[in-house]
């Protein structure tokens, strides 16, 4: 055996591995922590909270009917209290029913602002969406807001009827925008890129228009009736009834022709199922509202009709939104990040 080489080899020495070195897959590894992490997770309950949103939005306008419609509009004196002193209805032997009934939709007014909070944090969070849909997520607080001081200027100025069917119509509107907002949150960013005719999407728009006069007629009609909110004031919007009631038939009997000749398109086109199932939904609620509207009519409209009547208009107000949504697609865009803009910066001639 010959003698044993001692002279060095060309592999490179072994060195330790620093503690940098190892704790740096560690850190890697590491759930984000902090209030963005927090907000993170929390989004995935967007799409419920937005259909909570939608759903209380649709059962307020309900509830203030009731207020309404049993006569409860002043049950509370006052406003924010609901007595001098008092906050909430309390019992004693001059309580009536009217109280609780009032109480009762400003609780729910206050679950509503709950959730429109709740609405507004996680969308307007979500840094991977555009601002306008991030602003729409702001709608709803800023409506419940509003409903909220415009409902304690109805109860001072002892249930005045313009200020009553405002009321009403704000509640539309907040339909309307949280049924946007609740699509929305299931596209894309991207530019809307039609899946139908050109005809099919005018007719569509159509409807959308045409949804904003039967709701006001009838606002109007309601204000005109004999619910005005309270057994012994009695303030009504100084119309003809009979008049305007023949106002709102016949603009409900021009929405119906139009939905009819919007689905019979559809149909002729070969539209996407989603398109004619919204419109399908919609001939439903709409045939129903109709139904209602004559019944109640013809019944000396009493308030049960009248409140499901109020239901249906809230539902109409769904339907004709949701319709021309359904007539396009939104790509998903890609959020650019601090870090994509510095590699174009330096990739860039």
């Amino acid at each position: 055996m010959g003698p044993v080489s001692t002279k060095p080899t060309d592999a490179a020495p072994t060195t330790p591995a620093t503690p940098s070195a190892v704790a740096a897959p560690a850190a890697a590894a590491a759930p984000a922590r902090g209030p963005g992490a927090l907000l993170a997770r929390a989004r995935r309950w967007t799409h419920p909270v937005l259909v909570a949103n939608l759903v209380a939005q649709i059962g307020i306008i309900v509830t203030g009917g009731a207020v309404r419609l049993t006569g409860s509009g002043l049950g509370c004196s006052t406003w924010p209290e609901c007595e001098p002193g008092q906050f909430t209805a309390a019992f004693h032997s001059e309580t009536s029913y009217h109280q609780y009934v009032e109480f009762g939709n400003r609780t729910l007014t206050g679950v509503l602002g709950v959730i429109a909070v709740v609405v507004a944090v996680l969308v307007w969070s979500d840094r991977s969406r555009t601002r306008p849909y991030r602003l729409l997520g702001l709608a709803p607080l800023a409506g419940v807001v509003a409903q909220a001081v415009l409902g304690g200027v109805v109860v001072r100025m002892h249930l005045n009827p313009g200020l009553v069917s405002l009321h009403f119509v704000i509640s539309g509107v907040l339909v309307a925008t949280s049924l946007l907002l609740l699509h929305r949150s299931g596209e894309g960013d991207g530019p809307p890129v039609p899946v139908v005719t050109p005809r099919l999407r005018a007719l569509g728009t159509t409807l959308s228009v045409l949804t904003v006069p039967v709701v006001v007629l009838g606002v109007i009609v309601t204000g005109a009736g004999p619910h005005s909110g309270d057994d012994e004031i009695a303030y009504r919007i100084a119309v003809d009834p009979a008049l305007m009631t023949k106002f709102h038939a016949a603009s409900v009997w021009l929405f119906l022709a139009v939905l009819v000749a919007t689905l019979v398109v559809a149909v002729r086109t070969a539209a996407p199922g989603t398109v004619r199932r919204s419109l399908w939904l919609l001939l439903g609620i709409t045939l129903l509202q109709g139904a209602i509207g004559y019944v109640q009519y013809f019944t000396g409209l009493p308030w049960v009709l009248v409140g499901l009547h109020m239901l249906g208009a809230a539902l109409l107000v769904a339907g004709a939104v949701r319709v021309p949504l359904t007539m396009r697609t939104r790509a998903v865009v890609e959020p650019v990040t601090a870090h994509d803009s510095a590699r174009d910066r330096a990739t860039s001639p």
